[in-house]
């Protein structure tokens, strides 16, 4: 049974930060590129940051480039989203998606609020 779970979501101060996780099981992570999206309400879905099978390559979004940092442990088959100098405007469900060819699997979501 394909699973992610992500964690680590929080109410957090501007100017906070924050790391998310994304557990996986079910699958061969190792072997799919890994991304985060998040939604905010009202809005559709956005691409966050992505990283590939390996770990060898990322991107960003331009809104969050300098201030995020994903990164993944194949051995603890994880996907993390370091967070820093968090904005209001970075509130939102934050969702792991993992990607093999036409394979796409999506977790729950984990809710971040930044806010004072």
């Amino acid at each position: 049974q394909v699973q992610l779970v992500e964690s680590g979501g929080n109410l957090v101060q501007p100017g906070g930060s924050l790391r998310l996780s994304c557990a996986a099981s079910g699958f061969t992570f190792s072997h799919y590129g890994m991304s985060w999206y998040r939604q905010a309400p009202g809005k559709e879905r956005e691409l966050v940051a992505a990283i590939t099978s390996a770990g060898d390559s990322t991107n960003y979004a331009d809104s969050v480039k300098g201030r995020f940092t994903i990164s993944r442990d194949n051995a603890k088959n994880t996907l993390y989203l370091q967070m820093n100098s968090l904005k209001p405007e970075d509130t939102a469900v934050y969702y792991c998606k993992a990607s093999f060819g036409l394979t796409k699997y999506w977790g729950q979501g984990t809710q971040v609020t930044v806010s004072s």
